[in-house]
């Protein structure tokens, strides 16, 4: 077990009516002048705009509105965001919204505090941030883990590269499950695959069966209430639980004196740098595959996710037919879920230049168990093109 200093202070609001107790204890302790920031305006059709607004006119604050955020939220939207921060003189943000949203008021909240470029400060001079505008979450949707943890994931459309910010954790975090109500199943059951993803990124690092066990649990909960919600998408427990699930996995505790992995999403970030493909369902083809082409570096980690958390029998089969066993179960449960296991059935079009380009970016992750080189990285590429 590696040592490991635990500690998030991200204050959790969690349940029905989360909002109003949440904001009624927090807003009393920050300033004034509030940047509102959403997506593509969801929010304003299911209630919760009405809702978070009269709740901070209720306590006198002052709101400026930054709309518009995408999936894969882009640099473009960062430096605005910052920029209205900034010429607004604003005391707090707080994002509305899903992963997308939060990394960008992540990371223009870092940027808005800078003198430079945070791209530049961070990626070129290797610097971490020392000081950010305070934010809040409002989650309307899981399966990224970021109102949980310090990170943000960037696409710098120029750079056609998905880059990972360093910011500071929000100092709060409200999740209301009935927020997620309308959210569609299809979204739902890809933020369910974000989540697992999550978990098998640090489960198959290295390091802690302790916290191994604790993922398996979780992981198990993970594919239960996912199905739960493929069958009954407004059952509630299971949307509850998820959400859980996903703002645990990043939160620090889960992985604990653990080496992860994450090789998966280091990829998923050059290919949707260059694609702007969207982060679960591209996880949800990489994984399969990925796991495929390393397993025999692992086999009795393999194995054993097979049988704990995949359910596999092991009668008759070796432990390297098991592990096997178990990756083939998990492709068959991101069927099940419908989610894509190519790129064909993603919907982008890569060429063999485009997939020489995205093999040159992708750089090996000391947590896998296996090293990958260049020739790896573009054989895993073609076969998730079916070449």
């Amino acid at each position: 077990m590696n040592p490991f200093m635990f500690h998030n202070p991200v204050r959790v609001y969690f349940g029905e009516g989360a909002a109003k107790h949440g904001l009624e204890a927090e807003l009393s302790q920050v300033g004034n002048r509030i940047l509102l920031a959403y997506g593509g305006g969801s929010i304003k059709r299911n209630g919760v705009y009405d809702e978070i607004v009269s709740l901070l006119k209720t306590a006198g604050k002052e709101i400026i509105e930054f709309s518009g955020i995408t999936p894969n939220p882009r640099y473009s939207e960062v430096q605005a965001c910052a920029k209205l921060a900034l010429e607004q003189k604003v005391d707090f943000m707080l994002a509305v919204g899903g992963g997308s949203v939060i990394d960008c008021v992540r990371t223009a909240a870092v940027q808005a505090m800078l003198d430079e470029d945070i791209w530049e400060y961070e990626t070129v001079q290797h610097k971490l941030p020392r000081d950010a505008i305070p934010m809040g979450i409002v989650l309307t949707l899981g399966g990224t883990g970021s109102d949980m943890n310090w990170l943000a994931g960037v696409n710098y459309e120029e750079k056609h590269e998905k880059v990972t910010f360093a910011g500071k954790h929000a100092v709060f975090n409200i999740i209301d499950p009935a927020y997620t109500v309308s959210v569609p199943t299809k979204q739902l059951l890809t933020g369910a695959f974000d989540t697992l993803s999550h978990y098998m990124e640090t489960y198959f690092g290295k390091g802690s069966f302790v916290s191994d066990e604790i993922m398996e649990a979780i992981m198990r909960n993970v594919i239960r209430n996912a199905r739960t919600i493929k069958n009954d998408p407004k059952n509630m427990d299971a949307r509850s639980e998820l959400l859980w699930d996903s703002s645990l996995a990043l939160s620090g505790l889960p992985g604990a004196g653990k080496m992860s992995d994450f090789q998966c999403h280091s990829i998923e970030h050059w290919i949707s740098g260059y694609t702007d493909a969207n982060h679960g369902r591209t996880l949800a083809v990489l994984h399969p595959v990925v796991y495929r082409y390393i397993f025999s570096a692992a086999p009795e980690k393999f194995a054993r996710f097979a049988t704990e958390v995949m359910s596999v029998d092991t009668a008759g089969r070796s432990p390297l037919e098991t592990a096997l066993a178990g990756i083939d179960a998990l492709e068959l449960f991101i069927r099940e879920l419908g989610l894509p296991t190519n790129f064909t059935e993603l919907g982008i079009d890569v060429d063999d230049a485009m997939l020489e380009t995205i093999a040159d970016q992708c750089r090996p992750n000391p947590g896998c168990c296996r090293q990958l080189t260049r020739e790896d990285f573009l054989t895993i590429l073609k076969t998730c093109a079916g070449k």
